[in-house]
C-alpha cells in the first residue's frame, strides 16, 4: 500500500481465516509496513466475538497506533446451520446468532479497536461484509438472516465513520465485498474453481482501500473497487 506512508502499522482481527491468513501474508510482504499483528479465537491475545470482555482485553494488550485495520470475522454458515432459503425456514434462534457472529460481534470489535488507529494521519479501518447485504442490489432474496446481518453491519460501519470523522478527519472506513472466495464458507454453495483464491481477493481489496478518499461516511466497496450501493 501506497497511502499510508512508508512504515505503516497494521492489524488483521480474524487473521486465522482463508482471507484473514491472506491479508496478513500480503501485508508481510509490503516493504512499506513496518508491522502486522494478526489476533483470532487460536492467537495470542485471543478474543471471541460473542464474549466482549474478551474482545476489550485483547485490544488493551496492544500498542497503538495502527494505521490499517482490518476485520475479517463472519460466518455464513453458524452451529452447523446454513442460509435460510425461504421464509418458511426462519427461526429466532438460528437469526439471533447470524447477527451476533456478523453485526454485534465485529461492532464490539470496532468499539474496542478503532482507538488504537493513528488519529493524525491516514489510517484504514475496513471490514469484510457482503454484496448480499445491500439492500437496493437484493434481487434474488433468500439468506435472511446472512443478509439482513450484514445490511445491519453496513449500517453500524456508516454511523461509526460519521462519529468517528470528528477526531480522527484523515479515517476511511470500509466496508468490503471480497467476492465469492475458495474457503470454508464458500464450500458448501460454489465450487472452488469457479471462485477466486484469498490471494487474488486481498490484492483487490488492498488496492481499493489504497485509493479511497477520506470522508465523514463509510465506503462500500467491492474487490476490484467498484462502488456499491448501499
Amino acid at each position: 500500500m501506497k497511502s499510508l506512508g512508508t512504515a505503516y502499522r497494521a492489524l488483521v482481527l480474524g487473521a486465522s481465516g482463508a482471507l484473514g491468513c491472506a491479508f496478513v501474508e500480503a501485508l508481510q510482504a509490503d516493504t512499506a509496513c513496518a508491522a502486522v499483528v494478526g489476533l483470532s479465537r487460536s492467537l495470542q491475545p485471543s478474543f471471541h466475538l460473542e464474549d466482549e470482555a474478551s474482545i476489550a482485553a485483547a485490544a488493551a494488550a496492544l500498542n497503538g497506533p495502527f494505521h490499517l485495520i482490518i476485520d475479517a470475522t463472519g460466518a455464513l454458515t453458524i452451529d452447523g446451520q446454513g442460509p435460510e432459503k425461504h421464509m418458511g425456514a426462519l427461526n429466532a434462534t438460528q437469526l439471533a446468532r447470524a447477527f451476533e457472529v456478523n453485526t454485534i460481534g465485529p461492532a464490539l470489535l470496532l468499539k474496542h479497536f478503532l482507538p488504537l488507529l493513528a488519529s493524525r494521519e491516514r489510517s484504514i479501518y475496513a471490514k469484510l461484509s457482503a454484496r448480499v447485504g445491500s439492500l437496493s442490489d437484493n434481487r434474488k432474496g433468500g439468506w435472511y438472516g446472512y443478509r439482513a446481518a450484514k445490511a445491519a453491519l453496513n449500517m453500524v460501519l456508516q454511523t461509526a465513520a460519521i462519529e468517528a470523522a470528528r477526531k480522527r478527519p484523515q479515517l476511511v472506513v470500509a466496508a468490503m465485498q471480497p467476492g465469492t472466495v475458495a474457503s470454508r464458507l464458500s464450500e458448501p454453495f460454489v465450487p472452488a474453481h469457479d471462485c477466486l483464491t484469498p490471494a487474488q481477493s486481498v490484492a483487490g481489496l488492498l488496492s481499493a482501500l489504497d485509493g479511497l478518499p477520506a470522508q465523514a461516511g463509510a465506503h462500500f466497496v467491492d474487490y476490484q473497487g467498484l462502488a456499491i450501493p448501499w
